[in-house]
Parts: structure tokens; C-alpha cells; sequence
């Protein structure tokens, strides 16, 4: 067996093709959760957030500025994504209870 079927065996053997495939696939669904966040979650929050703004919402303690309403969208973000990998767990896994090993 030369080099090249060592690569493939590799290849199969720890299903980094599957792996890639995922990788893509939550680069993809990131950026449409980020869209989701950025264009229609956090415009409805908007009006409740001081100044309007939250793109560039801001609170000033003394000299220290904490840019808090692009963190909220991150957030979101995170919450978002982690459900969802939470309900792929428990489709793929088949359990009635995605727990802890």
C-alpha cells in the first residue's frame, strides 16, 4: 500500500471528509443566524435599547467605555447556535435526554 492509500485509508478512518462537509455547513449556518440577529432580532429590540442604536450602544463608566449592544447580538448569536447544535445532538443521538457523560 503506498502513500496515497494510506492517505484514503486515513481519510476514511476518521471521517474527516463527514468532518469537512460539517465545518462548512456551520460556517454557512453562522452567517445566516448572524444575519437573522443583526437584521431582524436585534432591529425589534432597538427601540428599547437607550439611544436607539444598538450597533453602538455604549456605557460610559468614567473612562472606561463597555460597548454592551454589539455583545448582546453576539450573544444571541451563541444562544441561537447552541440551540440548534443542541437539536441536532438529540435527533442524531436518538435520546429522549442529551445528557452529560
Amino acid at each position: 500500500m503506498g502513500l496515497l492509500g494510506e492517505f484514503k485509508d486515513f481519510l476514511y478512518e476518521y471521517k474527516v471528509i463527514p468532518l469537512a462537509i460539517a465545518f462548512i455547513m456551520g460556517i454557512a449556518s453562522t452567517a445566516l443566524i448572524k444575519s437573522l440577529v443583526d437584521n431582524v432580532i436585534m432591529p425589534l429590540i432597538t427601540p428599547f435599547i437607550p439611544g436607539g442604536a444598538w450597533k453602538t450602544a455604549t456605557l460610559e463608566l468614567g473612562s472606561v467605555v463597555i460597548s454592551w449592544g454589539p455583545f448582546v447580538a453576539e450573544l444571541i448569536n451563541f444562544i441561537i447556535i447552541a440551540f440548534v447544535v443542541f437539536l441536532i445532538a438529540k435527533k442524531v443521538l436518538k435520546e429522549e435526554k442529551v445528557e452529560k457523560k
